[in-house]
């Protein structure tokens, strides 16, 4: 008996490794590696060296210089930046939850002519890279502004409706999914009551799709802090600029790049969108998953 003891729990031990505990491994290893370049970028940030060659050792000196000059530089009006990608990427994150739902819900309830042609039309879309529109966007708001000079180029919100152009497509295709799971009959009872399409949209199917709402703003805001090439291309003036496009400064001098500033940026600007995960962390699995159940 106390022979087959040992026996069995090394037997139980073994078939819970290869059933579960791998998995557990794996994590492991994965959270690891993901954490690396996190902890790197702190590391480096606190370097009052202001270079990567004195980071390699993690923490091996600690200081907030770099954190002071990005905050009182004038030639890097940190806080400015800052301020310009939490208001470009916050309008731009409830404009495209708002009108991407409307033009799902229209995709997903209505039949009209053009239906299908729009959904297939809206993948095809995206399978191309917005960088080729780059050029075309610069022509575009350079020939806008001299009409309206508020959605030209160097105006933010020029940029905001670029963003909007480019996000709208995929994410009404993502919302399409998750409002079709949602059964018609709710809308068919409320018509019944004498709802309107308006009345049905906001009071009953709304509230129905919160995760997938979630997820997409929480996409849209991502991306849109942290979009570089068309954010260069249409903000010329430095106090109209955003985190990714002024933080880029202070690393493309060849002679003296200012990593310790850069990545002490990059930390603060990490911070409004590990705030928003965390946030609407409760909605993400749902929204992620259930659009692809139907």
């Amino acid at each position: 008996m106390s022979a087959a003891a040992p026996t069995r729990r090394r037997g139980g031990t073994r078939r819970w490794f290869f059933d579960t505990g791998w998995r557990h491994v794996v994590g492991i290893a994965v959270l690891i590696v993901a954490m690396l370049p996190i902890v790197f970028v702190i590391s480096s940030s606190l370097n009052p060296q202001g270079t990567l060659t004195g980071s390699n050792a993690l923490f091996s000196a600690i200081g907030f210089d770099s954190y002071a000059r990005m905050l009182n530089d004038p030639q890097a009006p940190f806080l400015a930046w800052f301020g310009n990608t939490l208001v470009i990427s916050g309008i731009t994150a409830i404009l495209t939850v708002f009108l991407g739902a409307l033009a799902a819900y229209a995709f997903s309830r209505m039949r009209f002519a053009g239906r299908r042609v729009g959904l297939i039309s809206i993948v095809i879309v995206q399978m191309f890279p917005q960088l080729l529109a780059v050029v075309a966007i610069f022509l575009l708001l350079s020939a806008l502004g001299e009409w309206f000079p508020a959605i030209g180029l160097n105006s933010r919100i020029g940029l905001i409706l670029v963003y909007l152009g480019g996000a709208l497509g995929v994410n009404t295709y993502l919302m399409y999914g998750f409002f079709n799971t949602i059964p018609q009959s709710i809308d068919e009872a409320a018509r019944i009551d004498g709802a309107s399409h308006v009345r049905v949209f906001f009071t009953i199917v709304l509230p129905l799709v919160t995760p997938i709402l979630a997820v997409v703003a929480l996409l849209s805001f991502i991306t849109s802090v942290n979009e570089f090439v068309v954010a260069s291309v249409v903000l010329i003036d430095s106090d109209v600029q955003t985190l990714a496009v002024g933080l880029t400064k202070l690393v493309s001098n060849p002679r003296y790049a200012d990593w310790s500033a850069f990545s002490a940026g990059a930390v603060m600007a990490a911070i409004p969108v590990v705030i928003l995960f965390l946030f609407l962390q409760k909605y993400i699995v749902g929204g992620l998953t259930a659009g692809a159940v139907k």
